[in-house]
């Protein structure tokens, strides 16, 4: 027991520790002293980013990844705040002594602060009484800034540069604890305000300077070093898009939609803003659409603007955030450049206001809601169905303010040659709802009218939402006026009952004869919802003759095998997942599973799934099913093992309910049939 303890105990004491660690820096900070416990005390770990002098104290997240803004890191370890090495020693057994700010400059990295403080006649002030927080730029910060603007500094030392340094100081000392997000203070320029965000990454910034090593003590105050040399902030976010000539279009669409009133009030945000240039890349029929629009250039606009205020500085991977929309922004970054939705189109970062910051962007960010059907649907996956829905003359109907719902089959659905036909046009209109639904209030046996006039049947499934046989395959998109639908197959409507459907196929012609003999054709026909696994005379014929003759001429036989291929209720291949079970109308029970896009029925493959009937559904199948053995029953049913499968994929013919010919055969099936009347 006593092992035990004693490994609980250091773990527990670590747990503490972590758990006292009051701001989410001193969170990250405690995370990394225990990474780097290893190298002796006072040791913290450290990722840089590998090709740079950008290292960080990180979280969980960034550690296990091994990756910051998608880029590897390396590890180093280095001593965490407020100590140093010993010669000889392991680890950073010794506390920093306590020098006053101006000496504390030259040891923490800041040293060309240190002598602009001296040319500035500064030297004297943060050596004497007093107690200060210094954000002092580090040397490569002083390095960084633009040649004109250093050599204005300088130039006049003891105006500029003074002033410079005062709006880096306030007159009173400031740890890391008390840097909280959102806070700002006076600084000793004139009182003019410095602006921190404490990120719940741990990571701090003052006027989007991201401080690199914060809590350095001195005796007479605090010095945290930051990545760049910061300037006075004076205007809100509105007014720094109201002087730049770059935002015209910006301010006037912001006029337009009565937003300017919101970027002068107090607040956090973030604005991506689009530059001319993102304006005139949009063709001019949207964008006069749009800004004739007051609600889609409202949802437009407010698309651009975060609920929150976010530094570029305070990004180290990919997060959604909220729009003023309600909707959310993927903002990330890759190396040095920041990202929206993946891509890097922000050209201008951190112009910071006193109520928010502004991105400049050049690409203009569209929302769903403010876009119309055929511009919801020019997706890249959706590119061959947006094709041709224009093809088939929809055009009024996906660009006007119809309340519709577009249900659009994904690329890979669509097989052969895509001509456009009278028939191919008419299941085009097919995939058109005449009202504007959402998923999710879609319920089992609901009927939607299409604008064909067909009446297409809904299926809810554990795991799944169908129209028909197609499933949707991806959350809603709900624009202006109407609602798209993604879904992972081509629309195949209802032609006749069962039989019917079996009688127009060649493939069934020894089962017609068979349904006809054990007496189930009224069954076939009659309203209602099965599921047929229907043997196609490839399954016949590979019966033993004799075995066939008997069955054919045993009828009661011949009805229970049927029977035992006739499930109740509707069940299309989307809603099979794996141990999905369905009660027979004969027998105990038929266990389904789905690999690599084939239905298994009691380990058989589906040759053709899907073809959809008013009174249910047919799959094909090239074997007779047969009851399980128990001890198969209570192993997947979703496919044979391994080499056996193999041999199925085999057996399971051209006619795969994934195959090329299956959109055609679709296609002319609308030339062959009406939907029943009963429907």
């Amino acid at each position: 027991m006593k092992p035990l303890i004693l490994i609980l105990i250091p773990a527990l004491a670590l747990l503490i520790t972590v758990c006292v660690a009051r701001s989410p820096y001193q969170a990250v900070l405690q995370h990394s002293r225990i990474r780097g416990r290893l190298q002796g005390p006072n040791v913290c770990a450290m990722q840089q980013i590998k090709g740079t002098d950008k290292k960080y104290f990180t979280n969980c997240k960034q550690w296990y990844h091994r990756k910051i803004c998608g880029k590897p890191t390396v590890i180093t370890y280095e001593c965490c705040p407020g100590y140093e090495k010993v010669p000889g020693e392991k680890g950073c057994p010794a506390a920093l002594p306590l020098v006053n700010i101006y000496n504390t400059l030259g040891v923490v990295g800041a040293s060309t602060t240190q002598m602009y403080s001296e040319r500035a006649k500064l030297k004297d002030e943060i050596e004497g009484p007093g107690s200060f927080t210094f954000f002092a730029p580090s040397n490569e910060a002083w390095a960084a800034l633009p040649t004109e603007i250093l050599d204005a500094l300088v130039s006049n030392v003891n105006i500029e540069l003074l002033n410079a340094l005062h709006y880096h100081m306030v007159n009173r000392r400031l740890t890391s604890e008390e840097l909280r997000h959102g806070s700002s203070f006076a600084s000793m320029y004139q009182d003019f305000h410095v602006h921190i965000h404490h990120y719940s990454n741990g990571i701090v910034t003052v006027n989007c300077a991201r401080l690199i090593k914060p809590d350095q003590h001195a005796t007479n105050g605090i010095v945290h070093v930051v990545d760049r040399v910061i300037t006075a902030i004076s205007n809100n976010v509105n007014t720094l898009l109201d002087i730049d000539d770059d935002l015209e279009t910006l301010r006037t669409a912001m006029a337009a939609a009565g937003l300017t009133a919101l970027l002068e009030n107090e607040g956090q945000y973030t604005i991506f803003a689009p530059t001319n240039e993102a304006f005139e890349k949009i063709p001019k029929e949207t964008l006069n659409r749009i800004l004739g629009d007051p609600v889609a250039l409202r949802d437009l606009l407010n698309y651009h603007i975060l609920r929150t205020m976010h530094c570029a500085e305070s990004i180290v991977s990919g997060t959604p955030m909220e729009t003023l929309q309600g909707t959310t922004l993927e903002v990330g970054c890759d190396g040095d450049q920041m990202t929206l939705n993946g891509r890097a189109i922000i050209t201008k970062r951190d112009q910071l206001g006193t109520n928010g910051v502004v991105h400049y962007i050049n690409e203009l960010l569209i929302p769903d809601s403010a876009k119309v059907l055929l511009e919801l649907a020019e997706g890249s996956s959706l590119a061959t169905a947006a094709r041709l829905f224009v093809e088939a003359g929809l055009t009024p109907h996906l660009t006007g303010s119809e309340a519709l719902t577009l249900m659009a089959p994904l690329d890979e659905a669509f097989k052969g040659s895509l001509s456009m036909t009278p028939d191919l046009r008419k299941l085009m209109t097919n995939h058109i709802l005449k009202e504007q639904l959402s998923s999710n209030s879609l319920y089992h046996g609901q009927e939607l009218e299409t604008l064909g006039g067909l009446r297409l049947r809904v299926f809810v499934y554990r795991n799944n939402i169908c129209i028909e046989n197609a499933c949707i395959a991806a959350h809603d998109k709900t624009g202006r006026y109407a609602t798209m639908f993604t879904v992972d197959k081509v629309l195949t409507p209802p032609m006749g009952t069962v039989m019917d459907v079996l009688k127009a196929d060649d493939r069934f012609s020894l089962l017609v004869g068979a349904i006809q003999t054990a007496g189930m054709t009224e069954l076939l026909n009659q309203q209602g919802a099965l599921t047929f696994f229907a043997p196609t005379n490839d399954a016949f014929s590979a019966m033993p003759p004799p075995e066939l003759n008997k069955l054919m001429r045993n009828r009661a036989e011949l009805s229970s095998l049927l029977r035992y291929h006739l499930g109740e209720g509707m069940l299309v291949s989307g809603g099979v997942s794996s141990h999905t079970r369905l009660k027979p109308l004969q027998g105990e029970r038929l266990e389904l599973g789905m690999r690599n896009y084939t239905v298994y029925i009691n380990r058989i493959p589906v040759a053709e799934a899907d073809l959809m009937a008013t009174n249910g559904v047919v799959h094909a199948i090239n074997s007779i099913v047969r009851p399980l053995p128990p001890k198969v029953e209570r192993e997947q049913a979703d496919g044979p093992a391994a080499p056996l499968w193999t041999a199925a994929l085999t057996r399971a013919n051209s006619r795969g309910f994934r195959n090329d010919d299956l959109f055609q055969k679709v296609v002319r099936s609308h030339s062959r049939g009406t939907m029943s009347k009963s429907q």
